[in-house]
Protein backbone atom coordinates (compact mmCIF):
# COMPACT_ATOMS: atom_id res chain seq x y z
CA UNK A 1 0.00 0.00 0.00
CA UNK A 2 3.30 2.20 0.80
CA UNK A 3 4.73 3.33 -2.12
CA UNK A 4 8.51 4.62 -1.75
CA UNK A 5 9.14 5.36 -4.83
CA UNK A 6 6.71 8.80 -4.27
CA UNK A 7 8.58 9.43 -0.67
CA UNK A 8 12.05 9.26 -2.02
CA UNK A 9 13.29 13.08 -1.42
CA UNK A 10 10.01 13.99 -0.41
CA UNK A 11 10.05 17.02 2.33
CA UNK A 12 8.39 16.15 5.18
CA UNK A 13 7.72 18.17 8.51
CA UNK A 14 6.22 15.80 11.07
CA UNK A 15 5.03 17.32 14.43
CA UNK A 16 5.38 15.11 17.72
CA UNK A 17 8.70 12.88 16.07
CA UNK A 18 9.79 12.16 19.52
CA UNK A 19 6.67 10.16 20.30
CA UNK A 20 5.27 6.62 20.48
CA UNK A 21 3.54 6.99 16.97
CA UNK A 22 6.00 9.73 15.59
CA UNK A 23 8.72 7.95 16.20
CA UNK A 24 7.61 4.90 14.19
CA UNK A 25 6.83 7.26 11.76
CA UNK A 26 9.89 9.06 11.49
CA UNK A 27 11.86 5.87 11.03
CA UNK A 28 9.66 4.85 8.10
CA UNK A 29 10.18 8.18 6.16
CA UNK A 30 13.41 8.12 6.75
CA UNK A 31 13.57 4.32 5.54
CA UNK A 32 12.15 5.49 2.37
CA UNK A 33 14.85 8.18 1.94
CA UNK A 34 12.12 11.16 2.88
CA UNK A 35 13.40 13.84 4.28
CA UNK A 36 12.19 14.60 7.39
CA UNK A 37 12.16 17.35 9.35
CA UNK A 38 10.97 17.02 12.93
CA UNK A 39 9.58 19.62 15.46
CA UNK A 40 8.54 18.18 19.10
CA UNK A 41 9.05 18.21 22.79
CA UNK A 42 11.83 16.50 24.41
CA UNK A 43 11.15 12.63 24.48
CA UNK A 44 7.98 11.36 26.57
CA UNK A 45 9.58 9.55 28.56
CA UNK A 46 13.07 7.63 29.59
CA UNK A 47 13.26 5.15 28.14
CA UNK A 48 11.82 6.07 24.82
CA UNK A 49 11.72 4.77 21.27
CA UNK A 50 13.29 8.07 20.28
CA UNK A 51 16.35 7.14 22.06
CA UNK A 52 16.85 3.50 21.78
CA UNK A 53 15.58 3.24 17.89
CA UNK A 54 18.27 6.32 17.57
CA UNK A 55 15.66 8.39 15.52
CA UNK A 56 17.31 11.88 15.49
CA UNK A 57 20.31 10.13 13.17
CA UNK A 58 17.69 9.65 10.31
CA UNK A 59 16.47 13.58 10.44
CA UNK A 60 17.37 16.45 8.14
CA UNK A 61 16.23 18.22 11.55
CA UNK A 62 15.20 17.89 14.97
CA UNK A 63 13.84 20.85 16.71
CA UNK A 64 12.99 20.69 20.13
CA UNK A 65 9.86 22.64 20.30
CA UNK A 66 6.24 23.43 21.76
CA UNK A 67 3.43 23.97 19.05
CA UNK A 68 1.87 26.33 21.53
CA UNK A 69 4.52 28.31 20.44
CA UNK A 70 3.52 29.81 17.00
CA UNK A 71 6.50 31.70 16.17
CA UNK A 72 8.69 28.86 16.84
CA UNK A 73 7.20 26.44 14.88
CA UNK A 74 6.87 29.11 11.96
CA UNK A 75 10.17 29.67 12.41
CA UNK A 76 10.75 25.57 11.64
CA UNK A 77 8.50 25.16 8.85
CA UNK A 78 9.76 27.89 7.33
CA UNK A 79 13.19 26.22 7.58
CA UNK A 80 12.01 23.14 5.92
CA UNK A 81 10.16 24.16 3.13
CA UNK A 82 8.04 21.25 3.11
CA UNK A 83 5.72 19.76 0.41
CA UNK A 84 4.03 17.82 3.00
CA UNK A 85 3.12 18.42 6.40
CA UNK A 86 1.63 15.10 9.75
CA UNK A 87 0.81 16.80 12.47
CA UNK A 88 0.86 14.48 15.23
CA UNK A 89 1.65 16.24 18.72
CA UNK A 90 -0.15 16.21 21.17
CA UNK A 91 -1.25 15.76 24.66
CA UNK A 92 -2.14 11.74 23.87
CA UNK A 93 -3.45 10.90 27.69
CA UNK A 94 -7.49 10.54 28.63
CA UNK A 95 -6.70 9.93 32.14
CA UNK A 96 -4.14 13.48 32.17
CA UNK A 97 -6.61 15.57 30.62
CA UNK A 98 -8.70 15.28 33.62
CA UNK A 99 -5.63 16.59 35.90
CA UNK A 100 -4.74 19.16 33.00
CA UNK A 101 -7.25 20.21 31.46
CA UNK A 102 -5.68 23.80 30.13
CA UNK A 103 -2.38 22.19 29.06
CA UNK A 104 -4.54 19.53 26.78
CA UNK A 105 -6.61 22.18 24.94
CA UNK A 106 -3.84 24.39 24.97
CA UNK A 107 -1.82 21.27 23.31
CA UNK A 108 -4.23 19.72 20.98
CA UNK A 109 -6.55 22.78 20.07
CA UNK A 110 -4.31 25.74 19.55
CA UNK A 111 -1.42 23.83 18.58
CA UNK A 112 -3.65 22.45 16.01
CA UNK A 113 -4.45 25.82 15.29
CA UNK A 114 -0.45 27.15 14.86
CA UNK A 115 0.30 24.22 12.71
CA UNK A 116 -2.30 25.63 10.36
CA UNK A 117 -1.59 28.72 10.44
CA UNK A 118 1.71 27.87 9.91
CA UNK A 119 0.93 25.68 6.77
CA UNK A 120 -1.02 29.17 5.40
CA UNK A 121 2.12 31.08 5.19
CA UNK A 122 3.92 28.35 3.19
CA UNK A 123 3.54 28.09 -0.23
CA UNK A 124 5.30 25.12 -0.43
CA UNK A 125 3.12 23.13 1.07
CA UNK A 126 0.73 20.43 -1.15
CA UNK A 127 -0.97 18.09 1.32
CA UNK A 128 -1.33 17.85 5.11
CA UNK A 129 -2.06 15.10 7.59
CA UNK A 130 -3.63 16.51 10.97
CA UNK A 131 -3.79 13.04 13.61
CA UNK A 132 -6.57 12.98 15.39
CA UNK A 133 -8.28 10.43 17.70
CA UNK A 134 -10.58 7.80 17.22
CA UNK A 135 -12.26 9.54 20.83
CA UNK A 136 -12.86 12.22 18.80
CA UNK A 137 -16.41 11.09 18.13
CA UNK A 138 -19.34 12.00 20.81
CA UNK A 139 -19.61 8.34 21.80
CA UNK A 140 -23.20 7.54 22.94
CA UNK A 141 -21.53 3.83 23.71
CA UNK A 142 -23.01 2.39 20.68
CA UNK A 143 -22.41 -0.78 19.57
CA UNK A 144 -21.93 -0.30 15.91
CA UNK A 145 -18.26 1.53 14.48
CA UNK A 146 -18.26 5.24 14.33
CA UNK A 147 -18.15 6.14 10.75
CA UNK A 148 -16.85 9.61 9.66
CA UNK A 149 -19.87 11.62 9.29
CA UNK A 150 -20.96 11.06 13.27
CA UNK A 151 -20.54 13.99 15.71
CA UNK A 152 -17.93 15.27 17.32
CA UNK A 153 -17.87 14.97 20.97
CA UNK A 154 -16.34 13.97 24.19
CA UNK A 155 -17.00 13.13 28.04
CA UNK A 156 -13.21 14.40 29.18
CA UNK A 157 -10.89 16.92 28.17
CA UNK A 158 -9.05 14.95 25.64
CA UNK A 159 -11.58 13.56 23.69
CA UNK A 160 -13.04 16.84 23.85
CA UNK A 161 -10.14 18.71 22.45
CA UNK A 162 -10.05 16.08 19.72
CA UNK A 163 -13.13 16.65 18.60
CA UNK A 164 -12.30 20.49 18.54
CA UNK A 165 -9.14 20.28 16.55
CA UNK A 166 -11.28 18.19 14.22
CA UNK A 167 -14.03 21.52 13.61
CA UNK A 168 -10.75 23.64 13.26
CA UNK A 169 -9.13 21.28 10.63
CA UNK A 170 -12.45 21.55 8.87
CA UNK A 171 -12.27 25.52 9.02
CA UNK A 172 -9.18 26.28 7.88
CA UNK A 173 -9.66 23.83 5.07
CA UNK A 174 -13.00 25.56 4.33
CA UNK A 175 -11.98 29.03 4.85
CA UNK A 176 -8.07 29.26 3.72
CA UNK A 177 -6.85 26.41 2.04
CA UNK A 178 -9.16 26.05 -0.86
CA UNK A 179 -7.41 24.06 -3.30
CA UNK A 180 -4.41 25.09 -2.72
CA UNK A 181 -3.47 22.72 -0.04
CA UNK A 182 -5.02 19.57 0.52
CA UNK A 183 -5.91 18.63 4.51
CA UNK A 184 -6.88 15.57 6.00
CA UNK A 185 -7.93 14.64 9.26
CA UNK A 186 -6.93 10.80 10.38
CA UNK A 187 -8.50 8.82 13.43
CA UNK A 188 -7.09 5.65 14.25
CA UNK A 189 -7.67 2.94 17.19
CA UNK A 190 -5.45 2.18 20.31
CA UNK A 191 -1.88 1.78 18.81
CA UNK A 192 0.62 -1.10 19.98
CA UNK A 193 3.37 -1.61 19.41
CA UNK A 194 7.31 -1.46 20.63
CA UNK A 195 9.07 1.19 22.09
CA UNK A 196 6.06 3.06 24.16
CA UNK A 197 6.73 3.57 27.58
CA UNK A 198 3.95 5.94 28.05
CA UNK A 199 2.12 6.10 31.34
CA UNK A 200 -1.56 4.79 31.50
CA UNK A 201 -1.37 2.48 28.81
CA UNK A 202 -2.36 -1.07 28.52
CA UNK A 203 0.80 -2.48 26.56
CA UNK A 204 3.50 -0.37 28.85
CA UNK A 205 1.85 -1.00 31.72
CA UNK A 206 1.83 -4.54 31.43
CA UNK A 207 5.48 -4.49 30.03
CA UNK A 208 6.72 -2.12 33.33
CA UNK A 209 5.00 -4.26 35.81
CA UNK A 210 6.38 -7.81 34.02
CA UNK A 211 9.55 -6.25 34.62
CA UNK A 212 9.00 -5.58 38.22
CA UNK A 213 7.97 -8.93 39.11
CA UNK A 214 4.67 -7.16 39.84
CA UNK A 215 1.10 -7.55 39.24
CA UNK A 216 -0.47 -5.50 36.79
CA UNK A 217 -3.51 -3.47 37.77
CA UNK A 218 -6.47 -3.25 34.47
CA UNK A 219 -8.90 -0.21 35.17
CA UNK A 220 -11.50 -1.35 32.86
CA UNK A 221 -11.22 -4.85 31.86
CA UNK A 222 -14.66 -4.95 29.93
CA UNK A 223 -13.84 -1.97 27.41
CA UNK A 224 -13.83 -2.74 24.15
CA UNK A 225 -11.27 -0.79 22.01
CA UNK A 226 -9.90 -0.94 18.13
CA UNK A 227 -6.73 -2.32 19.01
CA UNK A 228 -4.25 -2.10 16.32
CA UNK A 229 -0.05 -2.27 15.77
CA UNK A 230 0.84 1.22 15.58
CA UNK A 231 2.21 0.29 11.71
CA UNK A 232 -1.62 -0.28 10.43
CA UNK A 233 -3.05 3.46 10.46
CA UNK A 234 0.66 4.80 9.99
CA UNK A 235 0.52 3.09 6.60
CA UNK A 236 -2.57 4.66 6.11
CA UNK A 237 -1.38 7.74 6.78
CA UNK A 238 0.90 7.46 4.38
CA UNK A 239 -1.43 6.62 2.09
CA UNK A 240 -3.76 9.00 1.93
CA UNK A 241 -0.74 11.82 2.12
CA UNK A 242 0.56 10.12 -1.10
CA UNK A 243 -2.99 10.63 -2.45
CA UNK A 244 -4.04 14.14 -1.16
CA UNK A 245 -0.62 15.29 -2.88
CA UNK A 246 -1.36 13.58 -5.99
CA UNK A 247 -5.21 14.24 -6.56
CA UNK A 248 -6.03 17.76 -4.46
CA UNK A 249 -8.46 18.44 -1.56
CA UNK A 250 -11.38 16.04 -3.51
CA UNK A 251 -9.59 13.56 -0.73
CA UNK A 252 -10.06 15.94 2.27
CA UNK A 253 -12.23 15.95 5.06
CA UNK A 254 -12.11 12.94 7.67
CA UNK A 255 -10.85 9.46 7.67
CA UNK A 256 -10.92 6.10 9.96
CA UNK A 257 -8.16 3.28 10.14
CA UNK A 258 -8.88 1.34 12.48
CA UNK A 259 -9.01 -2.91 13.07
CA UNK A 260 -11.84 -5.38 11.07
CA UNK A 261 -14.83 -4.83 13.25
CA UNK A 262 -14.15 -8.95 14.57
CA UNK A 263 -10.88 -7.72 15.59
CA UNK A 264 -11.46 -5.79 18.48
CA UNK A 265 -10.92 -7.02 21.61
CA UNK A 266 -11.70 -6.21 25.29
CA UNK A 267 -8.72 -5.13 27.64
CA UNK A 268 -9.01 -8.05 29.38
CA UNK A 269 -8.76 -10.00 26.00
CA UNK A 270 -5.48 -8.15 25.38
CA UNK A 271 -3.96 -8.87 28.82
CA UNK A 272 -5.08 -12.55 29.18
CA UNK A 273 -3.09 -12.76 25.63
CA UNK A 274 -0.20 -11.33 27.06
CA UNK A 275 -0.20 -13.18 29.86
CA UNK A 276 0.01 -16.93 28.33
CA UNK A 277 4.06 -16.61 29.12
CA UNK A 278 3.62 -15.11 32.36
CA UNK A 279 2.48 -11.97 34.57
CA UNK A 280 0.20 -11.06 37.18
CA UNK A 281 -2.80 -9.13 36.41
CA UNK A 282 -5.31 -7.20 39.59
CA UNK A 283 -8.32 -5.24 38.40
CA UNK A 284 -8.56 -1.96 40.10
CA UNK A 285 -10.96 -1.94 43.11
CA UNK A 286 -11.11 1.97 42.93
CA UNK A 287 -13.40 4.31 41.55
CA UNK A 288 -12.07 5.28 38.07
CA UNK A 289 -12.38 8.65 35.97
CA UNK A 290 -14.70 8.23 33.18
CA UNK A 291 -13.82 6.37 29.99
CA UNK A 292 -15.93 5.08 27.15
CA UNK A 293 -16.82 1.35 27.53
CA UNK A 294 -17.54 0.49 23.76
CA UNK A 295 -15.29 2.15 20.95
CA UNK A 296 -15.02 0.51 17.38
CA UNK A 297 -14.12 2.83 14.26
CA UNK A 298 -15.88 1.87 10.46
CA UNK A 299 -13.05 2.17 8.05
CA UNK A 300 -15.13 1.39 5.13
CA UNK A 301 -14.32 5.07 3.70
CA UNK A 302 -10.64 4.15 3.82
CA UNK A 303 -11.11 0.52 2.45
CA UNK A 304 -13.21 1.70 -0.89
CA UNK A 305 -11.58 5.17 -1.59
CA UNK A 306 -7.78 4.22 -0.90
CA UNK A 307 -7.88 0.80 -1.02
CA UNK A 308 -6.50 0.32 2.64
CA UNK A 309 -6.75 -2.48 4.65
CA UNK A 310 -5.57 -3.68 7.96
CA UNK A 311 -2.58 -6.47 7.84
CA UNK A 312 -1.83 -7.72 10.73
CA UNK A 313 -4.66 -9.11 13.45
CA UNK A 314 -4.65 -7.98 17.11
CA UNK A 315 -3.02 -11.95 17.66
CA UNK A 316 -0.29 -10.95 14.99
CA UNK A 317 -0.02 -7.09 16.71
CA UNK A 318 0.98 -8.32 19.72
CA UNK A 319 3.10 -11.12 18.97
CA UNK A 320 5.07 -8.46 17.38
CA UNK A 321 5.02 -6.01 20.31
CA UNK A 322 6.13 -8.81 22.53
CA UNK A 323 9.53 -9.70 20.15
CA UNK A 324 9.94 -5.96 20.37
CA UNK A 325 10.63 -5.42 24.36
CA UNK A 326 11.83 -8.71 24.30
CA UNK A 327 15.01 -7.69 21.84
CA UNK A 328 15.29 -4.90 24.00
CA UNK A 329 15.57 -6.30 27.03
CA UNK A 330 18.38 -8.68 25.31
CA UNK A 331 20.23 -5.36 24.72
CA UNK A 332 19.81 -5.52 20.68
CA UNK A 333 20.04 -2.84 18.18
CA UNK A 334 16.93 -1.11 18.26
CA UNK A 335 16.94 0.92 15.17
CA UNK A 336 17.82 -2.23 13.15
CA UNK A 337 14.51 -4.41 15.13
CA UNK A 338 12.15 -1.47 14.32
CA UNK A 339 13.62 -1.25 11.05
CA UNK A 340 13.32 -4.82 10.29
CA UNK A 341 9.22 -4.77 11.62
CA UNK A 342 8.49 -1.80 9.58
CA UNK A 343 9.87 -4.29 6.43
CA UNK A 344 8.22 -6.87 7.17
CA UNK A 345 5.01 -5.06 7.79
CA UNK A 346 5.71 -2.89 4.64
CA UNK A 347 6.91 -5.89 2.36
CA UNK A 348 4.61 -9.04 2.37
CA UNK A 349 2.70 -8.45 6.06
CA UNK A 350 4.93 -11.46 7.60
CA UNK A 351 6.57 -10.75 10.88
Amino acid sequence: MTNADFWRGRRVFLTGHTGFKGGWLSLWLSAMDAKVYGYALAPPSTPSLFETGRIAETLEADTIGDIRDCEALQSAMRQAEPQIVIHMAAQPIVRLSYAEPVETYATNVMGTVHVLEAVRGMESVAAVINVTSDKCYENRELQRAYREDDPMGGHDPYSSSKGCAELVAQCYQRSYFGQGVSLASVRAGNVIGGGDWAADRIIPDFFRALDAGEAMTIRSPDAVRPWQHVLEPLSGYLLLAEKLFRHGSVLSGGWNFGPEDGDTWTARQIVDYLTRDGGLVRTANSAQPHEANTLKLDSGKARRQLGWAPRWTIEKALDMTRQWYQAWRNSEDMHRVTLAQIEAYAGNGDG
